[in-house]
Formats: C-alpha cells, structure tokens, sequence
C-alpha cells in the first residue's frame, strides 16, 4: 500500500526529552569470551575469538589470531600466544605476540616476552627478558634490499678480477 509523503521534517529526538536513544553503529560484532571473577581453569585454553580473562587460568593460552586481555582481578600462571595481549592483572608465564603487548600501570608481569611493539606504563610490573622483533614483512623487504645491494658488489668484484 502506498503510504502519504509526510513533508514535515522529522526530528532525530523522541518527543519525550528525558528519553535518550543512542545512535547504533552497524559493524562486525566484536565476539570475546569471558572468564568471570569465581572461575577457575586448569589447563589449555585455546580458540578463535578474543578473551577476556578477570578469573584464574592456570596452564596455556593459545589464541594465536586474537586478543588476550587480563583484566584488574585476573590472575594467569600459563603461557600465552596471541595476537595482542594487555594486562591490568597479574602474569606469571612466557608470553609471545605477533602484534603487540600492552602491561596496563596496575598489571604486573613476570615471565619472557616476544612481540613486535610493546608499551609499558608507569607503575607496571615487568620482570624477565624481552625480546622486540621486526614484523615478517618488513623482515623480508630489508632481507630484499640487501640482496639488492649485494648483487652490484658481487658483479663490480667480479668485473675487477
């Protein structure tokens, strides 16, 4: 059915001005898990979406492609891999990411860190080695370039002799 053109503009705002409606953002919902304060967990957590852990783990954490987020009342005894990992709680354990490690001024760490960035804010805990490595791509382009400078010398010395 056809419905009349209403020219009159229509406002963003109910007519109730103590109601509030946000405006929702259409995008991919972001899905992480959640490990509450009561919970305890022994053993390998592994999986394909985000953590968020304000519990007790005690084993490894294995999400290689996702965020792992230790939250104020966290506590991990395990070695993690991820994507990117923030603490705001307590690590003992190794970690190893392939974006970043992001040590919240409340969290501490203790344990062995390989990750491409890291920040570490004041007041943050952080006891054990860390060892910052280049991004794989940028490893290969400078991996490109010296190939590239090695070849005109290789052809000058062997024009030389």
């Amino acid at each position: 059915m056809l419905q009349p053109s209403d020219s009159t503009p229509k406002s963003q705002f109910s007519s109730n001005p103590n109601s509030f409606a946000p405006v929702k953002t259409v995008g991919a919902p972001m899905e992480q898990a959640t490990i509450g304060r009561s919970l305890v967990i022994k053993g390998e957590v592994s999986g394909s979406e985000a953590l968020f852990v304000d519990g007790k783990i005690e084993g490894t954490i294995n999400l290689t492609d996702n965020r792992v987020t230790i939250g104020r009342n966290g506590s991990v005894a395990a070695n993690i891999t991820a994507r990117e990992v923030v603490i705001m709680g307590k690590v003992t354990g190794n970690i190893e990411c392939s974006d970043r490690l992001d040590i919240r001024s409340e969290g501490s760490l203790t344990g062995d860190v390989v990750t491409q960035r890291i920040s570490v804010e004041d007041g943050a805990i952080l006891k054990g080695s860390v060892q910052v490595r280049a991004a794989e791509g940028k490893k290969d382009q400078h991996q490109q370039k010296v190939a590239t400078i090695e070849q005109p010398k290789a052809a000058a010395a062997a024009a030389g002799h």
